[in-house]
């Protein structure tokens, strides 16, 4: 018989260049089994292949939470290596090569692989009552989906130092006044909010932006010699866009512009 589950993780093309991408398991939790894995890597895919999609937002199903990290029933069971894929690692999300801003909307806790899929985002808009941890050491584990140091980058290393060593979480308004977290959103506007951010995106050149984007996400791991040659590279290539002359003429005209993302 065919499967007639929902998928794990939907994608919607939104106007104005925007991409919704849900965690769809909301009686675990939005938990990260398999088929969350799997849908998270192609929704990369099929992003990236996408030229009309120039900012992507990930949200979660319910209110219980945005994602509670790897499901341990899957674990338990054996199927732990599911959970990540060769490509992309945790969730077929932490470690993938994306060129394009992702915005994590963020409705419910986020805690151990759900804080580290939020730290793997580019920007964060929450709703109050989300709160933000890595309590593995409580159990015995170790975040190793990027959190141990990605935590450290998003807050104020002893902050950071102090929740993971305690396995203690933080809310997201805290997390917003230290800057992990862009905005807070009442729930019934959590996407709304989102929306806008991502359109205050989408109103830029595309490929400035993404090329923008892969030299910011690498400020803390190169020198700044390293990262003045990337920076050189990326203006070459926005020189090289179609869009690089639609820019000044759109301002002589005195228009908007319109961008192709080419």
């Amino acid at each position: 018989m065919p499967d007639l589950s929902p998928p794990a993780v939907l994608v919607e093309l939104l106007p104005d260049h925007i991409a919704l991408v849900t965690l769809n398991r909301p009686a675990a939790r939005n938990a990260v089994n398999g088929e969350v894995a799997a849908g998270l890597q192609a929704a990369i895919d099929q992003t990236e292949a996408d030229g009309d999609v120039w900012v992507v937002i990930l949200t979660g199903v319910g209110s219980e939470a945005f994602c509670a990290g790897a499901d341990l029933k899957a674990v338990s069971s054996g199927r732990g290596a599911e959970l990540r894929t060769e490509r992309s690692g945790f969730a077929g999300f932490v470690h993938a090569s994306r060129s394009k801003p992702w915005i994590a909307a963020v409705n419910g806790p986020a805690l151990a692989g759900g804080c580290e899929i939020v730290l793997a985002c580019d920007l964060v808009v929450a709703v109050p009552a989300a709160r933000f941890g890595l309590p593995e050491v409580k159990r015995g584990l170790v975040a190793s989906a990027g959190g141990l140091y990605r935590l450290p980058r998003a807050l104020p290393p002893a902050i950071a130092r102090e929740m993971i060593l305690t396995g203690e979480p933080i809310s997201a308004e805290r997390a917003h006044q230290l800057g992990m977290v862009n905005q807070l959103a009442a729930a019934d506007q959590l996407l709304a909010a989102a929306k806008a951010l991502a359109a205050r995106i989408t109103v830029n050149a595309p490929v400035a932006v993404r090329v923008s984007l892969g030299v910011t996400r690498q400020w803390l791991d190169l020198s700044d010699a390293e990262l003045q040659a990337m920076s050189a590279v990326a203006q070459q290539q926005v020189m090289a866009s179609e869009d690089f002359q639609e820019g000044p003429r759109a301002f002589i005209e005195k228009r908007a512009p319109r961008w192709t993302g080419r």
